[in-house]
């Protein structure tokens, strides 16, 4: 019997860790998951704990560094210059993999759905720290870590995210 890919996030380390469905490795990279910390509440800006799906899979064959705005490409390339113009901009770059909950009341549906709070693993800006908590919610990675891991994992693949 083979298993399936897998995916762990580990907030308290600041890790990802994907795996094959033959238990080899795929990935392991430092991430950014929500500065305020976990939670599965809409409107939290935290990073939903439990068993996820990977949804949807957006970007496929996108420029490296390519802006996101609403799940669709704005024509940018993110640069520092890019950056100063849009301080407060929300970078989404390069790939996205949109999750969703798979536990009734913890992390699908109502007030705690991860699809419907638009949380997503994506790609970050070079210069974002990763190791840290510093997202919105999201779950950021280095772009060349994001495309690996989106390159290889289908629509579907288990992601758990394990936080205090």
């Amino acid at each position: 019997m083979s298993r399936a890919h897998i995916i762990t996030v580990h907030v308290p380390t600041q890790t990802l860790h994907a795996i094959n469905e033959k238990g080899g490795v795929i990935l392991s990279a430092r991430i950014s998951t929500a500065k305020n910390g976990v939670g599965e509440v809409m409107d939290s800006e935290q990073t939903p704990r439990g068993v996820h799906i990977i949804r949807a899979k957006i970007g496929a064959g996108a420029r490296s560094d390519t802006v996101f705005v609403g799940r669709r490409p704005t024509g940018e390339i993110y640069s520092t210059e890019l950056r100063k113009q849009h301080p407060d901009r929300d970078w989404i770059l390069t790939r996205i993999m949109w999750l969703s909950g798979t536990e009734v009341g913890r992390n699908r549906l109502g007030n705690v759905d991860t699809m419907r709070r638009y949380i997503y693993i994506h790609g970050a800006p070079f210069d974002d720290p990763m190791g840290v908590p510093n997202s919105h919610g999201c779950i950021k990675m280095h772009n060349k870590d994001i495309i690996t891991l989106f390159d290889n994992v289908p629509v579907g693949t288990l992601v758990n995210i394990i936080g205090k």
